[in-house]
């Protein structure tokens, strides 16, 4: 919940929580299948909620929140029509939020905090800390009104923006049923994927929910040395026992890992460490998902050169690996994540 507010945010409500707040109301339980659908149409005011008594609908503005987020800068891609957002949320903070076009559907890229406590050292969104979590209804708006304003059909959901989702594991949670609900986007498990930096201690309580998503770990580094440079959350963990935790997952699941590399120039990319990962690669039937890095301004870091990349992908599919290499879209609209809430910042914008 923003600081400040007191109210909870309706859009967080699922249908049958819905139902059990209106009988505290003493309303019938019907009206929740109707909230549900004006919510899930992108309704935030109660006012236009034209098929609920009127009665109700200021019971409504009395107990709950809601709130429209506002589109603080929008940028389209001239290269391949990617579109990226910057929201502003009811508090006056911001995230971003990002719609990439492939050829087998629409994908959005959503945010699941204001800022990030993760400190990894190529990363935008981190600069500036956590200032937030976002709630479930927060992240579910991402999707509708990313889809409401491009006028675009969302396929595929990933959690790869702003901030680190298992580090706000219970709303993260929330916001799947809520998307995955049929009688709202129904957009299904399958066709979405939660990229972790390693919270690995989260792992067990993620497989208990028996969700068919894909997990996705941010790995960038296949040592010790390398990845506690790079990323913080390694430390007291270690690789190691991060790819234990991905075995064990797989194990109860049964659902695939896919392992997130970006490709830094002199940092990560040599012929060792591509050996390095394709073993931990096979250990766990992971997919490598290889990412040329997006240059940051405030980071000292340059993506692999093309024929350091060319050798990478030589021995890991020697090695059996199975890779992809991601495609670089939105090129030309401040591409990696938190770019253009951090311009914001500079700018003396965003309460972070």
């Amino acid at each position: 919940m923003p600081k400040g507010e007191t109210k909870p945010n309706i859009v967080s409500l699922l249908p049958a929580e819905l139902e059990a707040e209106l009988a505290a109301l003493g309303e019938v339980k019907f009206r929740a299948a109707q909230i549900f659908q004006w919510l899930s149409r992108g309704v935030r005011d109660f006012g236009q909620m034209s098929n609920l008594p009127k009665a109700l609908r200021e019971k409504l503005d009395g107990r709950f929140s809601i709130h429209e987020p506002k589109v603080l800068s929008k940028q389209v891609s001239a290269l391949d029509g990617t579109i990226k957002y910057l929201w502003e949320l009811a508090d006056g903070n911001a995230v971003e939020t990002v719609v990439m076009r492939y050829k087998h559907g629409n994908t959005v890229c959503v945010s699941s905090q204001v800022g990030c406590r993760q400190g990894c050292a190529f990363c935008a969104s981190t600069i500036g800390g956590l200032v937030r979590d976002l709630d479930a209804g927060e992240i579910l708006d991402e999707v509708l009104f990313s889809q409401l304003d491009s006028g675009l059909s969302i396929s595929n959901i990933v959690l790869m923006g702003i901030g680190e989702p298992l580090d706000n594991f219970d709303n993260v949670m929330r916001f799947l049923r809520l998307v995955n609900h049929p009688d709202g986007l129904n957009i299904g498990m399958r066709h979405i994927s939660l990229s972790t930096c390693g919270l690995i201690e989260r792992f067990p309580e993620l497989a208990a929910q028996e969700l068919q998503l894909t997990l996705s770990v941010s790995l960038h580094a296949p040592d010790d040395e390398t990845r506690s440079k790079l990323m913080p959350a390694n430390r007291g963990r270690g690789v190691d026992a991060l790819i234990k935790a991905c075995r064990d997952y797989y194990e109860q699941t049964g659902r695939r890992i896919s392992f997130e590399y970006a490709m830094i120039d002199g940092v990560n990319d040599s012929p060792a460490q591509a050996r390095l990962l394709a073993g931990h690669a096979r250990a766990v039937a992971a997919h490598v998902n290889l990412i040329p890095l997006n240059h940051v301004e405030e980071r000292p870091f340059r993506p692999s050169t093309p024929e350091h990349m060319k050798e990478f992908i030589r021995i890991l599919e020697q090695q059996g690996v199975n890779i992809t290499v991601r495609r670089r879209l939105g090129g030309d609209v401040d591409a990696s994540c938190g770019q253009l809430r951090r311009k914001m910042q500079t700018k003396g914008g965003d309460k972070a």
